[in-house]
Order: structure tokens, then C-alpha cells, then sequence
């Protein structure tokens, strides 16, 4: 599968060949992916965009640089900053419970909005129960998912365990999230994050879908999945709604680093909200030393020190990176989920880019 075009400000560094471009073609090369793009910011404060592979496998079409892909779970961070906002009006409390906001909605097996905080959903210490069933959502991409009904799917199930008592990430926790914030607010998420988010940091490739559509609106890459006997399905067009919440935005890598870049600069939250978002705890089960705050984590850097970020799955992309405090950022995506090892050359790829 031949390389895609590099942007040319990219291309080499002293006539060396570009560390960020290497990864990417080794993920192409080496790990069998469609296409990967990149976004880099660095020390110099200047960007620059990497593509590899090909954007659609059929055509043989060059990965569009900078394209839009579909966010996943990025979209939570999203989320927690609007409440976080929300908290800073007064009209969120943190350690309130969710019955404050949502009374006797969440009832189930173990399960009780009156003993579950604000915080503990935006954490995942909440014991909340995944909603997620891939398998139908592989099966049936194009099919539409109220959030109550995504809810019922997470309430038919037990507690994982006593709120606050452990970490553990569930999609549920923001879906709860996301209805807190429309019943507060009276509007849909969607505007809630166009208002608070997008249109005020100048987030131009990026949305929260409306119900029903299935489309990326700019020049993107196609999405795949590989199917059991090794073919690929392609998932580009699919009803992000059960992600909602948690999943459905979609983006650039451009901007993604703009927005992970003004979140950390506190461009998006007063200091006493940011400083509870970087406030950690452990999530070994997402890597070594990952740590997770309110819709934020931070992972540590072979260069020292750590960057904070997200990074998200959906079917058709995967993207990785984040922002160090000091300005340096990265934003990786690839046109299909990774296998293990794969997700590994990613995350290598994003130290890489850090840290050169």
C-alpha cells in the first residue's frame, strides 16, 4: 500500500527524514492500516500535517491532509468541560448527587442516583455498568439510539461496584453526563457543546451531529473495519447516536489540537474547574501510569514530564495524542481500529512527537 502525500513543511528536519512521517508509514507498512493522518505541534509553536496510506481503499485516493474524522471518545472531554462550565455558573455541584439533577432515573441493581456524584460520572468511579453492545452496533451502523434507550441497556445490568470505590470506564457515566446537561440547560448537548465549545474557540471542522445524520460534511478518509476473513467493511457512514455523549463528535486533528491546546490554557474553564479536570486518579487498565480526571487524562512521556488528552474508538478511526503544558501538541487518527500491537506503534508514534 503506497504512502500518501506528506505536507510539504513536514517533509524533513536537517535532511533528516522526519520522526512523525516514519511512524506513520511503518503504521501503514508494518501494521496493515488503510490510512493515518497527523497534526503536530511543536517546540517552535509551529504545525504541521502527515498523511500515509490511502483515504479510500477502493479509489486508491490520497488521505486528505488534515481531514475530518470521527472523534469517539474525545467527545467525552467535550462533555466534562461543559459541566464543568456549568459548575462554574452555579447550576452544577460537583459532589451533589444525580438524583439532584435527574430524581429516580437512575435506579437499578445496586444501582442509585442518590448515592452516584456529578464527579463520580465524570471519573468513572461510579460502578455505572457499560450500555455498549458492539456487536450491534457493527451489525446495524446505521440504526438510531435515544439516550434513554442506551440507558435501559446499562439499568438491565448489575453494579460493577460501590460508587467511589474503584475506576472503571463506562460510556454510561457520560451518557448520564450529557442528559444532566440538557436537563439543566433546557437545550440539546449538541448546541450546548456547539455554543460553550466550538464556535467559541473557532473550532471550524468540528460538530456535534444532529439525529439522523450519518455523513462527514468535509473532505475526510473513509473509515473501515476488518471483518473476520480479512476484508474490510467500510463504516464511514454510520449514526453516531449511540455515542452521543461520549462518542459523537466529529473533528480534525488540526482541531483537536486546538481544543486540547485552549482547554489546558485556560481558555475554556476558570482555574478552580481546570485544576478539579486534572485532578487524577489511577487507570492502569488504559496503559502504564495513565491516570484519569474529569473526561481528561494524563499519560507520562519517555522525555519526562506528561501530556494530557484523551485520544477515542468508533468503528472506522481511531485517534490518539494530546497537549503538554507547554504548548507542544499532537493529534493522530487512523481509518481503522488497531489491533494491539498496532495501538502500541501509535501511542510510540505520539511520544515520538512529543518528545523530539
Amino acid at each position: 500500500m503506497a504512502a500518501g502525500a506528506l505536507a510539504p513543511t513536514a517533509a524533513f528536519a536537517g535532511g533528516r527524514p522526519d520522526s512523525v512521517q516514519s511512524g506513520l508509514n511503518a503504521l501503514v507498512k508494518d501494521d496493515g492500516l488503510p490510512g493515518v493522518l497527523a497534526s503536530v505541534t511543536g517546540r517552535d509553536g509551529r504545525p504541521h500535517s502527515y498523511t500515509a496510506g490511502v483515504g479510500d481503499l477502493a479509489t486508491g485516493a490520497k488521505v486528505p491532509v488534515d481531514g475530518q474524522i470521527r472523534i469517539g471518545s474525545n467527545t467525552k472531554t467535550f462533555t466534562a468541560v461543559v459541566v464543568l462550565q456549568l459548575v462554574a455558573e452555579g447550576k452544577v455541584g460537583l459532589d451533589s448527587p444525580v438524583d439532584t439533577y435527574l430524581p429516580g432515573l437512575l435506579r437499578g441493581d445496586g444501582i442509585d442516583g442518590r448515592h452516584i456524584t456529578v464527579r463520580q460520572l465524570l471519573q468513572h468511579t461510579s460502578g455505572l455498568p457499560e450500555y455498549v453492545d458492539k456487536d450491534s452496533i457493527l451489525a446495524g451502523p446505521t440504526r438510531y439510539y435515544e439516550p434513554r434507550e442506551l440507558l435501559d441497556a446499562a439499568l438491565a445490568q448489575k453494579a460493577h461496584f460501590a460508587p467511589g470505590t474503584r475506576w472503571e470506564y463506562s460510556n454510561t457515566n457520560y451518557l448520564m453526563a450529557g442528559l444532566i446537561i440538557q436537563k439543566v440547560t433546557g437545550r440539546p448537548l449538541g448546541e450546548e457543546i456547539n455554543r460553550r465549545i466550538v464556535d467559541r474557540i473557532g473550532l471550524r471542522h468540528t460538530y456535534f451531529p444532529t439525529p439522523g445524520d450519518m455523513s462527514i460534511h468535509e473532505a475526510h478518509p473513509k473509515g473501515y473495519n476488518r471483518e473476520a476473513d480479512g476484508s474490510f467493511r467500510d463504516y464511514t457512514e454510520l449514526d453516531p447516536s449511540w455515542g452521543w455523549a461520549a462518542g459523537a463528535v466529529v473533528s480534525t486533528n488540526s482541531d483537536l489540537i486546538r481544543f486540547y491546546t485552549a482547554l489546558l490554557g485556560g481558555r475554556l474553564l476558570p482555574a478552580a474547574q481546570l485544576a478539579q479536570m486534572r485532578a487524577t486518579v489511577p487507570a492502569d487498565e488504559v496503559g502504564p501510569g495513565v491516570r484519569y480526571g474529569l473526561g481528561l487524562m494524563s499519560r507520562p512521556l519517555s522525555c519526562g514530564g506528561l501530556y494530557w488528552g484523551h485520544g477515542g474508538t468508533i468503528p472506522g478511526y481511531e485517534t490518539a495524542g494530546g497537549a503538554t503544558d507547554d504548548g507542544r501538541a499532537v493529534s493522530i487518527a487512523v481509518t481503522m481500529i488497531p489491533g494491539d500491537e498496532a495501538k502500541q506503534h501509535v501511542g510510540a508514534t505520539v511520544d515520538s512527537a512529543l518528545c523530539r
